[in-house]
């Protein structure tokens, strides 16, 4: 499987990349910007992401952006939603009208920090990339 983890905050970002590496190859970006940089070079060497952590609060371009932009691109290219990259949303926010916004936009999944491992498992499988 190959996962990027756009978060700007060090130890949220330290702590999914040392629970997901055991699920695949796992790319690091700190800002909206690069996860966006990162998606369309995966996409242009044909080896899209199958997984993204994406946080809701980070520079330059907020996650929700980020996610509506991924969504567009996968539509400009006829790629079936169930084909697309899954996108799990991560936040400290207790914010609901973001995650509200998030899943009409098309994200699979939400995460509220402390990340819970267990319960982090649990939709990874549900998203049908573990078993």
């Amino acid at each position: 499987m190959k996962i990027l983890i756009a978060e700007d905050d060090l130890a949220s970002r330290k702590f999914l990349q040392k629970f997901l590496v055991q699920y695949g190859e796992c790319d690091i970006v700190v800002d909206g910007l690069e996860a966006l940089d990162a998606y369309m070079l995966a996409e242009k060497e044909s080896k899209p992401y199958d997984l993204i952590c994406l946080d809701i609060m980070m520079p330059k371009v907020d996650g929700v952006k980020v996610l509506k932009t991924i969504r567009d691109l996968e539509r400009q290219k006829g790629i079936e939603p169930a084909l697309r990259t899954k996108v799990i949303l991560t936040t400290a926010l207790a914010d609901t009208q973001f995650v509200h916004t998030a899943f009409e936009i098309g994200c699979d999944a939400y995460a509220a920090k402390p990340i819970d491992t267990t319960k982090l498992i649990e939709v990874i499988q549900r998203l049908g990339l573990i078993e």
